[in-house]
């Protein structure tokens, strides 16, 4: 029977029908297997009569005649039909009936058909790149910033510009924050990223000195275990510190490494890398616009199954973030994860569309991954993650994820194409 095409092009319902032959078949062999194991009062393990079976067990084996022959058949039906499902069938009007064939349709998704329109058109923005001498300074200023030295001050109390070497013990005034105990840590009076509480309390103590202050974090505080919460610190100040920055010579350049020559070499190699990011950081920008041009071109529906899996994955990638800032699991589990869904759902779908796209043209150009390609790809997430490529590769094997890799590989090369034939 051919299938139902419903409202949206990806939606399918198709009639199954298995032979009766075929659930009796199912039938007794399940009894069969249901008598080895069946124990009841007044029979031997395995001689329970096939009658008792059937009438003991009746709802328990049509279930599992269900389970069984279901899947298959509905394989047997789309594979018939030509129809490549994308998601779990829903299955509905089951009929099952002693000695009568077993019968239900099947709704479920299928990938869009698309012609992709007007890919060859696409324009990239391509600007011109260029680093400034201010560029280059503000580089070498954070590479000073980075070999300061901080030598001890005596006879004085604190002030600004300074730092305090201190150790400190905070609490939370209220509610389930954890305590915060630090030693050995340095808090430049007045700095930019210092809580403006400290630098109040401590202007002006000595080194030796004691001090007990509150702070009170923003919600969008940068540290998650602190965000939005007051802590009443005890600080004890160990000693007084200038910071003195390195003079922009040659001699700074040989302590930086000896591959370098002198401080004219590291403006050069400075100006080269921040090139090097701007251009990357432009053609990453370029591309994305590229993709977003591709989308607005082709309209079609995509399947659900397919946003709700997109959706699982930007879902599991920002809950990893938040839990590398610090974010606690039980403050994570009272968040609204309807809500956060909901605020994924659009991305998710242009994600979807740019994706299948990608697919489309990489078929009509003929862009394939090579087996040297996904070894890369495997040798650098083995050194990432510090294990074997064996390893890996078996790990992606068992849980299916090799096929995404190469998936990926291959809409990367079909972008690289995009934005270079748009030249």
């Amino acid at each position: 029977m051919s299938p139902t095409e419903t409202s949206e092009n990806t939606k399918r319902e198709i009639q199954v029908e298995v032979p009766a032959e075929e659930v009796t078949r199912a039938t007794e062999s399940l009894i069969q297997k249901y008598q080895k194991m069946a124990r009841l009062p007044g029979f031997r393990r395995g001689h329970v009569p096939a009658s008792i079976i059937r009438q003991r067990f009746s709802e328990d084996i049509k279930s599992e005649v269900v389970e069984t022959l279901v899947p298959r058949y509905f394989r047997q039906e789309t594979d018939k039909q030509g129809l490549i499902p994308v998601s779990q069938p829903r299955v509905s009007d089951l009929h099952i009936h002693e000695g009568e064939p077993l019968r239900f349709k099947a709704s479920f998704e299928v990938m869009p058909d698309i012609t992709v329109q007007g890919y060859k058109e696409l324009r990239a923005d391509k600007p011109e790149i260029t680093v400034s001498d201010e560029e280059v300074n503000e580089t070498l200023n954070a590479l000073r910033e980075q070999h300061a030295s901080f030598n001890p001050v005596e006879g004085r109390s604190l002030a600004e510009g300074d730092f305090a070497q201190v150790s400190l013990d905070g609490k939370p005034k209220e509610g389930e924050g954890k305590p915060v105990h630090m030693d050995d840590i340095l808090v430049e009076i007045g700095g930019k990223n210092t809580m403006q509480e400290f630098t109040e309390n401590l202007r002006g103590a000595g080194a030796g000195d004691e001090k007990t202050f509150e702070v009170t974090y923003p919600k969008e505080y940068s540290d998650q275990r602190l965000a939005g919460q007051t802590f009443t610190y005890n600080v004890k100040i160990h000693s007084i510190k200038q910071k003195n920055l390195p003079d922009l010579n040659d001699d700074f350049a040989k302590e930086l490494g000896p591959e370098f020559t002198g401080i004219d070499d590291i403006r050069k190699r400075i100006r080269e890398g921040t090139e090097a990011d701007k251009k990357h950081r432009a053609e990453r920008e370029a591309k994305d616009k590229l993709l977003d041009e591709l989308v607005k071109r082709n309209e079609f529906a995509v399947p659900e199954a397919l946003v709700e899996h997109q959706i699982d994955i930007r879902l599991e990638r920002g809950l990893r973030a938040l839990a590398a800032q610090g974010m606690r699991s039980e403050d994570m589990k009272k968040m609204d994860l309807n809500r956060l869904r909901a605020g994924q759902r659009d991305q998710a779908v242009q994600e979807v569309k740019a994706s299948l796209l990608l697919d489309k043209i990489a078929d009509a150009e003929k862009i394939e991954v090579s087996d040297e390609e996904v070894d890369r790809e495997i040798d650098a997430l083995a050194q990432q993650s510090k294990q074997t490529p064996e390893a890996i590769r078996a790990r992606l094997t068992r849980d299916g994820a090799l096929d995404r890799i190469k998936s990926r590989i291959r809409n990367e090369k079909t972008l690289n194409f995009l934005y270079h034939q748009s030249a």
